[in-house]
């Protein structure tokens, strides 16, 4: 334990909840500002860390930037996870409820996710497009398991192109949400439930 100032002591952090504080400041700061203007050194001052060690958890801002993509990815793909077994019109007001519950508790994080796609950086653009390889394949997954919606992507090729389609909507229609619209979660969940069955039923 080490005091600070003031005369408190403070719990000193474990790797695990180092890199998760880091990642915080950086999912806020990059949420705001492009890529080219973050810089390490902001980042290590406002965590209350020295620049050596947010290198040592991070060699490069790539690194830390492509971090911030692949938790947010993987937070993402486990709200959304299917349920075997459970048709997907069932599902879809479920998942996209987490889905709006994620965007909305943790905003900086969704923000700075899709931030990555503008990055000068290439490595970290292609984070970026595999995480939405991986949502689009977990949703293509859940359709082909379905009864009535499996049928279609063997019928219907241009479904796997919709699907990517439903992703940039429903990613536009959430980031101008939090930018301030109107819609309740309720209105905007409706909305994109409505998209996605739309260009999925014939």
């Amino acid at each position: 334990m080490a005091a600070n100032q003031a005369g408190r002591t403070r719990r000193r952090l474990s790797t695990a909840e180092r890199r998760e504080q880091l990642l915080s400041v950086g999912a806020r700061l990059f949420s705001d500002r492009p890529y080219d203007e973050v810089w390490i050194e902001q980042v290590a001052e406002i965590a209350g860390v020295s620049r050596g060690l947010l290198y040592h958890y991070f060699p490069a801002k790539r690194d830390f930037f492509a971090a911030v993509v692949e938790r947010e990815s993987e937070r993402m793909l486990r709200m959304t996870a299917a349920v075997p077994g459970v048709p997907v019109r069932e599902q879809l007001a479920a998942g996209l409820g987490a889905y709006l519950e994620y965007v909305r508790e943790h905003a900086h994080g969704y923000r700075a996710f899709h931030r990555a796609d503008a990055a000068g950086d290439v490595a970290v653009r292609r984070v970026y497009q595999r995480a939405l390889a991986a949502q689009e394949r977990q949703i293509l997954a859940a359709l082909a398991a379905d009864p009535e919606f499996g049928p279609l992507l063997e019928q219907r090729p241009e479904t796997r192109l919709a699907v990517r389609g439903w992703l940039a909507f429903t990613t536009a229609v959430c980031l101008e949400w939090l930018r301030g619209s109107e819609l309740s979660r309720e209105q905007v969940q409706e909305l994109c439930a409505r998209a996605l069955l739309g260009v999925l039923t014939p």
